[in-house]
């Protein structure tokens, strides 16, 4: 019986135990979970009308979260002492417009100048080398003054070969005048061109007046032929025969130190049809 009896005992103080356990157990959650007021809390909201009230009815251990929530709930519903608003803040200041040069520029923009400048600079570099192609070259080569070589060197070779002599950086052919023909040819001509001839030479332009071809020499007729449609020069480039306009296009020429001179910034134009200073006649066969 004293055994049963101490058994039943400890199964009823275990049971208790465990209830208070449980119980403990839970209040210590739903503190935890709803919040409990610190000390400091209260003492800082001492004055305030809400947790004295909840103070009041809860004692001294003080309400939970929960139930401060709830009170400040029934004050803004209008059931107690008026909740107290934050004040609207102000608005914000506007920003100033920021300065164009310092937001720099977007990745789009940097693409889009890029691009238009690649192709200012292409246009540029373009238009450049057209104008430096058209534009006469002054310091040396065809549109300025041609040295050709010793007058009477020159004049050496032509009776030797009884070819004219070709100049390529003046794109022309050097022919001896005759001088006892000055008189007639200071009738036609002027200027470097007649001061050339007064020095016993000539500078013919190789192109062909009549569309531009070059005109070689024959040397069987001594005259200038061109094989494209047949114009016919004689030796000092005055037309013979052919569909020519005139005779053919020629340079001044002036005597600098014993060389001659041929000056190709100018192209004067060649002797009207019928002209014939020298009254050479083909010598030969013609070529064309």
């Amino acid at each position: 019986m004293n055994t049963a009896a101490i058994v039943i005992v400890i199964i009823v103080v275990g049971i208790l135990g465990a209830v208070f356990l449980l119980t403990t157990s839970a209040r210590r959650d739903r503190r935890s979970a709803t919040g409990m007021l610190s000390r400091e809390t209260r003492s800082r909201d001492r004055g305030s009308v809400v947790i004295e009230e909840l103070e009041a009815e809860q004692g001294a251990t003080g309400p939970t979260g929960r139930e401060v929530e709830r009170a400040a709930e029934r004050e803004w519903r209008g059931g107690g002492t008026a909740v107290v608003v934050a004040p609207t803040p102000a608005p914000p200041a506007l920003r100033e417009p920021l300065d164009p040069e310092a937001i720099g520029v977007t990745r789009r923009q940097f693409f889009n100048r890029g691009i238009v400048t690649m192709m200012g600079l292409g246009l540029a570099g373009f238009g450049g080398s057209m104008i430096a192609f058209l534009w006469p070259s002054l310091s040396g080569g065809f549109g300025s003054k041609i040295n050709a070589g010793s007058l009477d060197g020159t004049l050496n070779t032509i009776r030797t070969t009884r070819e004219p002599v070709y100049v390529p950086d003046a794109r022309s052919y050097i022919n001896p005048y005759p001088t006892d023909h000055i008189g007639s040819a200071s009738k036609v001509y002027t200027g470097p061109v007649l001061d050339g001839m007064k020095e016993g030479v000539v500078a013919l332009y190789q192109k062909c007046v009549h569309l531009g071809c070059r005109v070689p020499w024959c040397k069987s007729s001594q005259w200038f032929e061109c094989p494209c449609h047949g114009s016919k020069y004689n030796r000092v480039g005055e037309k013979k025969g052919g569909p020519a306009p005139r005779g053919l296009d020629r340079f001044g020429v002036s005597i600098e130190g014993g060389n001659i001179m041929i000056d190709t910034k100018t192209v004067v134009l060649g002797p009207a049809i019928g002209t014939n200073t020298t009254g050479q006649e083909a010598e030969g066969p013609h070529c064309a």
